[in-house]
């Protein structure tokens, strides 16, 4: 768990799923859905509802780490294939406080611990390109689109 100020990240648990997937779900609409034709935003949306996806979060096959400001959630991110960021998203109120960085810097240490990988990696999308730069990501392939879902393949390598 990191701590810093009033901010605290751990890792979600049965009860946060929801409001994690309804946190991404707002960040999205607010931020990222621009970028996207309604099947993009269709196939985000099902992936966020998808019951094999939940499936695998209750049975530890999906971690969640949540960023909490005092009890309510301002961040999530997530992880598939031991190395993939999924997920990536912070409440519009808490942008530009570090919460970003601070959530993808706990998953870095998750990765080392449980499955000591070397590298992360993430599919970018648009709005989230100079972030992922600024925290040491770098482009491996130019901006895709695949099912309407348009991103940037990144990684970084882990120390």
């Amino acid at each position: 768990m990191v701590q810093e100020g009033k901010i605290r990240i751990r890792r979600a648990n049965i009860y946060d799923w929801d409001e994690a997937m309804a946190l991404a779900w707002r960040t999205f609409l607010r931020f990222e859905a621009n970028d996207y034709g309604q099947e993009g935003i269709d196939n985000f949306r099902d992936f966020l509802t998808d019951a094999l996806l939940h499936r695998m979060f209750l049975k530890g096959d999906y971690p969640v780490f949540i960023a909490l400001d005092g009890e309510k959630q301002a961040g999530m991110i997530s992880l598939r294939n031991k190395r993939h960021i999924s997920l990536l998203f912070v409440e519009e109120g808490h942008h530009h406080q570090g919460i970003g960085r601070k959530l993808i810097q706990s998953m870095e240490q998750y990765i080392q611990a449980e499955y000591q990988e070397r590298k992360i990696t993430v599919n970018a999308a648009p709005y989230a390109v100079g972030f992922y730069r600024q925290v040491g990501f770098e482009d491996v392939a130019p901006q895709l689109s695949k099912d309407g879902i348009i991103y940037t393949p990144m990684e970084k390598r882990l120390l």
